[in-house]
């Protein structure tokens, strides 16, 4: 698929159509042709969107350095949230995927939140010669086996094996949400703990103590499994899952920057 040039830095929301797949989603800006700085690609979480305030934020602070910058939807996410039941993290991976081929160039810095922290991984591993750096913001690495099914009790198990899905409780949606079984199982295809998984460009892993959802513990079992020796984890105090405060959005950002230059 060609895409017709862009103004500098300018935003485009648009489709990305694909033939026999769902399509997806995007905004992107271009960077501008006299600043040499690698693009960027948000990867957000489980039932996330690209309208949330890590992912506009740093398109802004993109933006301002006149860097290119792409936020999706996953299918099933955002305004295809109806489809999400028929969903699974192979298929969000394949969606990550087809975003660095088919709606960036050169080299690409690979962010992402929660969920997305695993996904950049696969990306990076499917993609090498095209990712210079990944930062993990309370990366949720095997989240489906690592934190998902710990969680279910015994009798949700085997209704999840009966009618083949479950609907729990979510501190983000009041009406829950579904878990299926082919999520479960298919996320078991893609699992990449304890390691060692060769990624080897630098990576900054970013996690709140006080995260309910996805234990810090969790991004220091992923820093010693990747094979990059450039690798940092930074904890913040009492921060939480979504790390969204300024001085949290900041960290971030800089965090960005630093694998940018390297």
């Amino acid at each position: 698929m060609q895409h017709e040039p862009m103004p500098e830095s300018a935003e485009e929301a648009g489709i990305l159509a694909r033939e026999g797949m769902a399509s997806i989603a995007y905004v992107r800006q271009s960077g501008k042709d006299d600043v040499c700085l690698p693009g960027i690609i948000f990867l957000g979480g489980f039932r996330s969107d690209m309208t949330g305030i890590k992912a506009t934020h740093l398109g802004a602070a993109a933006r301002a350095r006149g860097q290119g910058f792409v936020r999706f939807d996953y299918r099933g996410h955002g305004a295809d949230a109806a489809a999400f039941p028929d969903c699974t993290v192979g298929d969000w991976i394949e969606d990550a995927i087809d975003v660095l081929d088919r709606l960036t160039e050169g080299p690409q810095i690979l962010v992402g939140s929660s969920m997305g922290g695993w996904i950049m991984q696969h990306v990076a591993l499917a993609r090498p010669d095209r990712i210079v750096g990944l930062v993990g913001i309370a990366s949720a690495s095997d989240f489906t086996e690592r934190l998902m099914w710990p969680k279910i009790p015994d009798t949700y198990r085997a209704r999840l094996a009966d009618e083949g899905f479950i609907t729990v409780p979510s501190l983000y949606d009041p009406a829950g949400y579904v878990i299926t079984a082919k999520l479960i199982e298919e996320g078991r295809r893609h699992l990449l703990l304890p390691g060692p998984i060769g990624v080897r460009c630098p990576v900054r892993l970013l996690h709140g103590t006080a995260d309910p959802d996805v234990p810090w513990q969790l991004s220091v079992e992923l820093a010693e499994a990747l094979a990059s020796s450039d690798v940092v984890v930074t904890l913040i105090k009492d921060g939480d899952h979504r790390l969204s405060e300024p001085e949290q959005l900041a960290r971030i950002g800089a965090a960005v920057v630093e694998v940018g230059q390297r």
